[in-house]
């Protein structure tokens, strides 16, 4: 794997591997287009909890980075003691709720985008790639934020939590969509965060292009060994377009 560093920006690349030449990408949403300077999503949890099943739960603890919403809403309600028997028949009516309470307050959503995020999906989008998102938010939650950030024109589709509370079932179900909008054979990258993110992804046998702009450092990400690893979108980018003036005419 090729490494550069510049002052604090920090690219590595696995050999043959081009990170702007596949066909379509998959997009992480928290910690790799946007962080919510709100609260509004991470209320929902326990607020509609409460006001369905009647339960107190928190999340404090429950890993949440790299996690989905509905894996994440099953673990809190476990570490607060409520019943699969008493949860399970109430999930879809929780889920609901979270998507109403995320709506009725999306005029409190505060999102700031991650360094380069506009200026990657123009580059990708100017390529030909088709972008879609690969999220662990609920599908109305997801495309709220997505809406709130002024993204949605870049997306075209999305693979969300509300049916796959493991990460790599919604991407593999990203990519199945990705593969019915594109031509048969189509190279698909994810784009993502986390540890979680590049396990799922290579679960699928894709490749992924790993970004230190959530909750990891560039150094724990590389050690899962994603295909492309940077300190951020525009660092990628920057180190892209560098090497590409220093080619020979």
């Amino acid at each position: 794997m090729q490494t550069t560093q510049q002052n604090t920006a920090r690219i590595a690349i696995q050999p043959g591997f081009r990170w702007d030449e596949q066909n379509a990408y998959l997009f992480d949403i928290d910690g790799t287009l946007l962080r919510s300077r709100d609260r509004v999503h991470f209320e929902s949890f326990a607020h509609t909890v409460q006001s369905v099943t009647g339960f107190e739960v928190s999340l404090e603890g429950v890993p949440v980075h790299g996690s989905t919403d509905t894996a994440i809403l099953r673990d809190a309600c476990a570490r607060a003691g409520i019943p699969p028997q008493v949860l399970e028949p109430q999930v879809e009516a929780i889920l609901q709720g979270m998507c109403n309470h995320v709506a009725e307050r999306r005029h409190q959503l505060d999102p700031i985008l991650m360094p380069g995020v506009e200026d990657v999906l123009r580059h990708l989008a100017h390529r030909g790639a088709l972008l879609g998102v690969a999220t662990g938010n609920l599908e109305m939650i997801g495309w709220i934020k997505i809406e709130a950030a002024g993204l949605r024109e870049w997306f075209r589709f999305g693979g969300f939590s509300d049916h796959f509370p493991i990460r790599s079932q919604l991407i593999g179900h990203a990519a199945h969509k990705a593969r019915q909008l594109c031509e048969s054979g189509a190279q698909i990258c994810v784009v993502g965060d986390t540890p979680r993110d590049i396990e799922a992804a290579h679960a699928n046998h894709l490749p992924v292009i790993a970004v230190a702009t959530g909750h990891f450092s560039f150094d724990t990400l590389l050690e899962h060994h994603p295909e492309a690893c940077a300190t951020s979108l525009a660092d990628l980018l920057a180190a892209t377009r560098a090497a590409a003036k220093d080619l020979p005419a």
